[in-house]
């Protein structure tokens, strides 16, 4: 049986995937957090493909998992300017706009990112 606060989870992500959808010109910036790691992508939904991709698995991101996220937010920034990419369209997937996910976005806008 699936977990009460899982089904929600999924229920807010499906909300949210059915209105954010990335083209070439302004990609999804897809963000996964996860207990130790951060993973964020640049997708383009229409040629189903990803653009860029920054995680902090064997990385030398080094701090907490807001640090962390603060690093992958600029390192996913300087990936999307090497693709010549300034707009994405956020996708916060299911999770509250807060803590480790601000940290993220705001060192993404920061280093150049619009959204």
């Amino acid at each position: 049986m699936i977990n009460h606060t899982i089904a929600q989870l999924n229920r807010r992500r499906a909300r949210i995937r059915a209105r954010v959808i990335g083209t070439a010109a302004r990609p999804r910036l897809s963000v996964k957090i996860s207990l130790r790691h951060v993973i964020a992508q640049l997708i383009d939904d229409s040629n189903g493909k990803t653009l860029a991709y920054v995680t902090t698995v064997r990385s030398d991101a080094k701090g907490n998992l807001t640090a962390k996220a603060a690093w992958t937010g600029e390192h996913i920034a300087a990936a999307a300017k090497s693709h010549k990419i300034t707009k994405v369209v956020f996708d916060r997937n299911g999770r509250i706009y807060h803590g480790r996910l601000d940290a993220l976005a705001t060192a993404a806008r920061k280093a150049g990112l619009e959204f």
